[in-house]
């Protein structure tokens, strides 16, 4: 049963998401670029994976037996930069050099920032590398899990299918892969685009133990990441249904968000969309 501290816990949480979406706002903005609806649509899994999930600290990030996440859609790295710098492993000064001349922090996730596993951008990579992680975990015996959110528009590159095959041939229970399905990509719906549908029948038939969810419901989003690997000498795909700019009343659904800067007027409407879902949160508390 939960008590109120577990209320005001997750309340102060799901504050922690909303505000999360102002700081994407704000760095894109200042940046005059940037992937806007696809950052807010991953947000809620970025803030559970990091405030609840993953096993990783200032103080460990080089451990040996520490999580490991990979983000395969780095377009949408504003998103985890705001979180990295959220939960200490990333300076929050340096989010103020996004994209500015010889910065670290560019367009897709790259390395050389603290905290960030993989290069990634070129769509339809993160899961190989992924599997190539927990193979490594495996051989080297080390109880790490390795984490790797997708894009279901790169659902499409065939990598992602051979990475699935390999991840089931090899029993890594220890790979959890996230497809953010919000539905959409840069050019209109997946649906119409590369039907990729339906996905669950398809990851299933690949040998994955498959959870379909809502990617907005931090609770069952802690839930479902926490507990795996749930099943033994199986991978395991969360098919999280999303909104593509999520939280933002104007950007919510709307393909021209995929790519574009609010201008002084929609940043005002964003701000108080952002203010009027903390408040709401916190009369709850």
């Amino acid at each position: 049963m939960s008590t109120a501290n577990d209320v005001r816990a997750d309340v102060e949480l799901a504050v922690r998401a909303m505000g999360y979406r102002m700081d994407v706002i704000d760095l894109i903005r200042s940046a005059g670029n940037g992937h806007m609806a696809g950052s807010l649509s991953c947000l809620d899994i970025l803030t559970v994976l990091y405030e609840r999930v993953l096993r990783i600290s200032p103080d460990t990030l080089r451990h040996p037996e520490r999580d490991r996440y990979v983000q395969s859609k780095g377009h949408a790295v504003e998103a985890l930069y705001v979180v990295l710098a959220g939960a200490g492993l990333l300076d929050r000064a340096l989010l103020d050099t996004y994209l500015r001349f010889g910065t670290d922090l560019v367009g897709h996730a790259t390395r050389s920032v603290p905290g960030i596993e993989q290069s990634t951008g070129a769509l339809g990579h993160g899961l190989s590398l992924g599997v190539g992680m927990a193979i490594a975990g495996k051989q080297n015996r080390l109880d790490y899990r390795v984490f790797v959110l997708m894009g279901d528009g790169e659902i499409a590159e065939g990598s992602v299918w051979e990475a699935a095959m390999s991840a089931s041939h090899y029993d890594l229970d220890n790979l959890v892969a996230i497809v953010d399905r919000n539905r959409y990509q840069i050019a209109g719906s997946t649906a119409e685009i590369l039907d990729s549908e339906p996905l669950s029948d398809k990851f299933t038939s690949f040998g994955w133990n498959v959870h379909e969810i809502d990617g907005h419901d931090l609770a069952l989003v802690e839930h479902t990441l926490s507990s795996a690997p749930t099943v033994p000498g199986r991978p395991t795909m969360v098919l999280a249904d999303t909104v593509k700019g999520s939280g933002i009343s104007y950007m919510e659904h709307n393909i021209r968000w995929h790519h574009r800067v609010p201008n002084d007027e929609e940043y005002a409407i964003a701000r108080q969309d952002v203010d009027n879902r903390i408040a709401e949160l916190r009369s709850r508390a």
